[in-house]
């Protein structure tokens, strides 16, 4: 691996927004980290990259298994970025009456639990980089000023509680990553047409990309703790 480029990972990067937030880093000239559980789709979006002149490279990874998080980070030599993108809503009906705990336990432990996996396995990583950035993906879903206004899409006890709790342990991270270089965001991409909902989102993967790549690209200077999409900060 070319010890000299800014490295970046992005979890759940095979397609989607995930694949647009990995082209939009490999299009700064970085070298990019591909993670994705599924051997075939990894592969292809690899190939598709570095057709497109990316530095891309595969990395096995499923954020809900302690071997395989703990294998991915073994393959690193440098990491500058890492994005977890990785995500599932746990399908639909999700009201909290009926729901089936199995569904919420599975959508907890991608969501909440991956993401705490795989940041800590990459923090030894991270904190040897001159600039680490971490970008967490959420949703404007998981805003309880937006539930509380009826602005928080449809009832989905599983996977907007998911995010209200990925916000709430980012900012504990924020808090014992205080005083280092270390910056952590949240994101929303917005209603982006993918997978995960059916493409019946208005807006393109590559626009949701968009805010990730600019909180992983922050300067110095820039922002850690907040919560934000493409027109600034989102209400907790």
């Amino acid at each position: 691996m070319d010890g000299e480029k800014t490295t970046a990972l992005v979890t759940g990067a095979n397609k989607g927004i995930g694949y647009e937030i990995a082209a939009g880093l490999g299009a700064l000239g970085w070298r990019i980290g591909v993670g994705a559980r599924d051997d075939a789709r990894r592969d292809e979006a690899v190939a598709k990259l570095q057709a497109d002149g990316v530095d891309a490279f595969g990395v096995p990874l499923d954020v809900s298994d302690d071997a395989s998080v703990a294998a991915a980070a073994a393959q690193l030599d440098r990491l500058d970025v890492l994005v977890n993108n990785a995500g599932i809503t746990g399908g639909a009906p999700q009201d909290p009456t009926t729901i089936d705990l199995d569904i919420l336990r599975t959508v907890l432990e991608t969501n909440v639990f991956g993401v705490i996996r795989t940041t800590n396995a990459m923090l030894p990583l991270l904190r040897r980089s001159a600039s680490p950035r971490v970008v967490v993906m959420s949703s404007t879903v998981g805003s309880l000023t937006r539930q509380q206004a009826g602005q928080a899409g449809p009832i989905a006890v599983g996977y907007s509680p998911s995010k209200t709790y990925l916000n709430a342990v980012t900012l504990q991270y924020v808090r014992e990553l205080e005083g280092t270089n270390i910056k952590i965001n949240l994101a929303c991409p917005g209603y982006v047409a993918t997978d995960l909902n059916g493409h019946q989102g208005h807006r393109t993967p590559a626009q949701g990309a968009a805010v990730a790549v600019q909180l992983a690209t922050i300067p110095d200077d820039g922002p850690t703790g907040g919560f934000f999409d493409d027109a600034g900060p989102i209400p907790w």
